[in-house]
């Protein structure tokens, strides 16, 4: 075991058994995955993505760019840090090569999103955005504090003083200050990954990660903040930046304030024999700090003079400093052994060592700043971009800001009156250094990536000069870490091979997700069907009961086809269409969108976007129109009812209504604004059955006796309003299948009853329920299109046969100059016709193509030209035969010719008919 007695803060009393690649381990609370595995002393996580070079565990948190792996138990996850998971008992996890895989089993966990406003967000709960917190609060501000890591303090370790106490303690005590105050949030565990304008910001929090298979099962996994505030404080700290050198990506390498991290915060001492290459101060902490924990430490350090204070506290422990002294290469299988160093005299020295150490300095964790599109400096002094200047209503503090020593860490927090810091060495400047010499290859600049100094060479060598096509390039910073350890020294690598300044060179842009961000915890509550919402009729049960075939259409639950035993969709299908050509059917109907137009202008408005008149319709009677895009291509029709004169009540398609409504809104709010007009979608108020055949006006007449239904009082293409016990109920005699029908309209919570009550009276008929593929078949035998089907939105009215529909009355309507243009005057434009397989039994599949072959019989050399394609396709109980509807180029003139069609890898001949085939004389229409 490699846990050191009198270090690190979890709870050794307790103990947490894991499983990590089939192997059982045990760790403690508190810990991560990676601090148990290093106290383990497994080193080796994984495999990289490209080479397959061995991985392990970089950092001690999201800079880590190693340490990957998939959750398996209790929750299924892949691509994970393990140094960002909280040790549960009975994890079961294991390490990925580069890349893991998605679970095949789905997410048990609940997900969730919050809203909160509050006068000042503090993101950080370091040194800083604790005493920002603070003073915020004791202004009487409302204030929240986000911090990701599990406990406030940032990268405290407790060996710091602050006010006369321990630092810890002093943290806590400012905690204990905002708890006590109810204008004070505050939530660890919870990770701020973007910021966007107007103050805000969304942060993920992990209510109960930690918890394991404990988390009780009402609570939610994760929770999304999203969170408006008046001023927002960014006190997120920096990541420790490495150098690179040969061989760098050996697992036992690591930031020198990670094992610093591991050992104070989990007691975990990362090696015993410690090499520690730095060109900044902060690494000393680290060497003492694991020299006092019993490793045998030696520094090198690239700089001339180190630190005379931290040189003289290394020495007293025993530790070797070598100033002037780099490594270029390492050495190891699977685990990092020895590591070869060079002076500045030239002299080269192998150094045993199973824990490497790096520090190159800091980088401000700018992200969120940039976010917001906040500039960035270069600050030569520290080898890092930091920000320019604070934005309105944001302020950065701390080490984001590149205020690294602790004492102006706290006075910056505290903004006015700070706590007393024991006083620390004094720095020594950090020497800017990206790499050591060696081979390019071997040298790791993304280790996530497998992308190397060699790549960004190539990549500068292909003509690249903006370090964002780098990135591109060479994959740098594009993966789950996002640079954060790799980013800046890819900028300062390129602007070496340039020979170009890094500040003239900058750095790639930050985006948000500051870290990796689960598909599940964006989705919240909205998934399975309240991702997209399922939609059900007020007949929906019944529908259930009866045993109906479902589809979707739009995100309405339709009654596809109700199969018998033993029927498959065919047979039942042909039943159904038998049943209504014959005697009468019925159809939910209810799904058909319906929208109210009302005001002293709704029929001016209806008038300018459908193509025929509406304004002519008398109050009592329906017309069918269709409307066209201004590109006169057909968008969505339907039939529209005059309730009054000022009030309409317009139908769409069942996937069409929301579209409708909106272009309709679209229109009246930023075209006609003048015109006084009000909308509203109706299309849930209302149940609608059409009932249909030859025997629909006895089952009608049954069913409303004070309701003449003659051909004479309530003529085609008309309404009435009736009542059934006392209900007001509207009948439409509208016909979508050519035969006689009355759409029955109600208010929908009557709906099921009413339903019931057209089945008992229509059994005497045989009244039949169908479906909507029943109700595709019918209107397909007598022409009647389906926008969205028979038409792709390059279709007119006038390719579908329909030029009686667009008025020549009418001086303007959406679409109407677009008719005038040269190429929707093309006769070669793609037409609506019917094609008959002339062996009358092949189906056609929908979709398929339609071909002319040489005279010679054969297919032209490819590309073979297309004709045109397939849009719907049937089985017809009335023809007694297949049929399809097709679009063909110039297809109304060459009615009768003979073309084909593959199916299956054969060529199956057709003949190009018209639209109608079922009674196209339309008798059957009045019945």
């Amino acid at each position: 075991m490699n846990r050191v007695d009198g270090f690190g803060r979890v709870d050794r009393s307790r103990s947490l058994t894991f499983t990590f690649d089939g192997r059982t381990y045990t760790g403690h609370p508190g810990d991560t995955l990676a601090s148990a595995l290093l106290a383990n002393g497994v080193h080796h996580i994984g495999t990289s993505v490209k080479l397959g070079r061995p991985r392990g565990i970089g950092g001690a948190w999201v800079e880590d760019p190693t340490g990957l792996v998939q959750v398996e138990e209790p929750f299924p996850e892949p691509m994970l840090q393990a140094a960002t998971i909280e040790l549960t008992d009975g994890l079961v996890a294991r390490g990925v090569g580069g890349q893991g895989r998605l679970a095949e089993v789905p997410d048990p966990a609940r997900y969730d999103r919050k809203h909160t406003h509050v006068d000042t967000l503090v993101i950080g709960a370091g040194p800083a955005g604790l005493l920002a917190a603070r003073s915020a609060a004791r202004a009487g501000e409302s204030v929240l504090l986000v911090d990701d890591r599990p406990t406030p303090g940032g990268s405290l370790t407790g060996t710091e003083r602050i006010g006369g106490l321990p630092a810890l303690e002093f943290a806590a005590e400012v905690v204990a200050e905002l708890a006590a105050n109810p204008e004070v949030r505050h939530l660890q565990r919870t990770t701020a990954f973007g910021q966007y304008d107007d103050g805000f910001v969304l942060a993920l929090e992990r209510r109960t990660d930690h918890l394991g298979a404990a988390a009780p099962a009402h609570r939610s996994r994760q929770r999304v903040h999203r969170i408006r505030a008046v001023r927002i404080v960014v006190a997120t700290g920096a990541h420790e930046r490495p150098i690179v050198f040969a061989d760098n990506d050996r697992p036992g390498i690591m930031l020198a304030s990670s094992a610093r991290d591991y050992l104070h915060r989990y007691g975990v001492l990362a090696g015993r024999e410690v090499v520690v290459f730095t060109s900044d101060d902060s690494a000393y902490a680290a060497a003492v700090d694991l020299a006092d924990a019993g490793a045998a430490v030696t520094v090198l350090d690239a700089r001339d003079n180190p630190p005379a204070e931290w040189g003289d506290r290394a020495a007293a422990r025993g530790i070797q400093a070598r100033p002037s002294t780099v490594v270029f290469g390492t050495e190891g299988e699977g685990h990092v052994r020895a590591v070869t160093a060079r002076n500045a005299a030239g002299e080269e020295e192998r150094i045993s060592a199973d824990l490497l150490l790096v520090s190159g300095g800091w980088n401000p964790a700018a992200h969120l700043f940039s976010h917001i599109r906040g500039a960035l400096t270069y600050d030569s002094s520290l080898g890092a971009f930091r920000p320019a200047g604070n934005l309105p209503g944001v302020t950065v503090i701390g080490a984001a800001n590149g205020i690294f020593d602790l004492a102006d860490v706290v006075r910056d927090g505290a903004g006015g009156e700070a706590p007393a810091v024991e006083a620390e060495p004094a720095r020594t400047p950090t020497k800017v250094l990206w790499r050591t010499v060696g081979d390019p290859d071997r040298q790791f600049v993304d280790i996530q990536r497998d992308a190397t100094v060699a790549d960004i060479r190539r990549a500068v060598g292909a003509g690249m000069r903006s370090v964002e096509h780098v990135k591109r390039y060479t994959t740098i910073g594009t993966a789950h870490d996002q640079g954060k350890t790799s980013g800046v020294i890819a900028s300062g690598i390129t602007a070496e091979l340039l020979g170009r300044p890094i500040e003239e060179l900058g750095t790639t842009t930050f985006r948000p997700p500051y870290t990796p961000v689960a598909f599940a915890a964006l989705a919240g509550r909205e998934r399975g069907a309240l991702f997209d919402p399922e939609r059900i009729t007020a007949v929906h049960p019944w529908h259930v009961e009866a045993g109906a075939v479902f589809e979707d259409v739009g995100q309405w639950k339709r009654p596809r086809y109700y199969p018998r035993p033993g029927e498959d969709m065919e047979t039942a299908v042909l039943r159904e269409c038998a049943a209504v050509r014959s005697s009468v059917g019925i159809l939910d109907g209810s799904t058909l969108g319906k929208i109210d137009v009302q005001g002293p202008d709704a029929a001016e408005f209806l008038d300018r976007l459908y193509t025929n008149m509406m304004s002519t319709l008398k109050v009592g009677r329906v017309r069918y129109g269709v409307m066209c895009g201004n590109d006169g291509m057909v968008l969505d029709d339907g039939t529209v009812l005059r309730i009054d004169e000022h009030r309409f009540l317009v139908t769409t398609t069942t996937g069409g209504a929301a579209a409708v409504l909106d272009w309709m809104e679209e229109w009246l709010q930023t075209e006609w604004p003048g015109l006084r007009v009000h909308l509203t979608s109706v299309t849930e108020h209302w149940a609608v059955f059409p009932v249909v055949g030859p025997c629909s006006r006895e089952v009608l007449a049954r069913v409303f006796p004070d309701l003449d239904v003659s051909n004479e009082g309530f003529p085609f293409m008309s309404w009435k309003d009736t009542a059934l016990d006392g209900i007001p109920v509207r009948v439409a005699r509208i016909s979508f299948s050519g035969e006689l029908a009355y759409e029955v309209n109600i208010n929908a919570h009557h709906g099921l009853a009413l339903w019931k009550r057209l089945l008992a009276v229509g059994e005497r008929h045989g009244i039949t329920p169908y479906g909507t593929e029943t109700m595709h078949v019918l209107r397909a035998e007598k022409g009647y299109p389906i926008i969205g089907q028979d038409t792709d939105g390059t279709v007119t009215p006038h390719d579908l046969g329909m030029t009686w529909v667009v008025s020549k009355k009418k001086a303007d309507f959406t679409g109407k100059r677009s008719f005038s243009r040269p190429e929707n005057q093309n006769p070669m434009r793609k037409q609506f016709v019917s094609l008959l397989p002339t062996d009358g039994t092949t189906k056609l599949r929908e979709g398929s193509q339609v071909v002319e072959l040489r005279a010679d019989g054969t297919l032209p050399e490819p590309p073979v030209p297309m004709l045109g394609h397939v849009t719907s396709s049937y089985r017809s109980a009335e023809l007694g035969r297949p049929f399809a509807l097709a679009l063909v180029k110039n297809g109304r003139a060459r009615i009768g010719d003979l073309v084909h069609v593959p199916v299956d890898g054969e060529l199956v001949e057709v003949e190009i008919g018209d639209t109608v085939l079922v009674d196209p004389e339309g008798a059957r229409r009045d019945g």
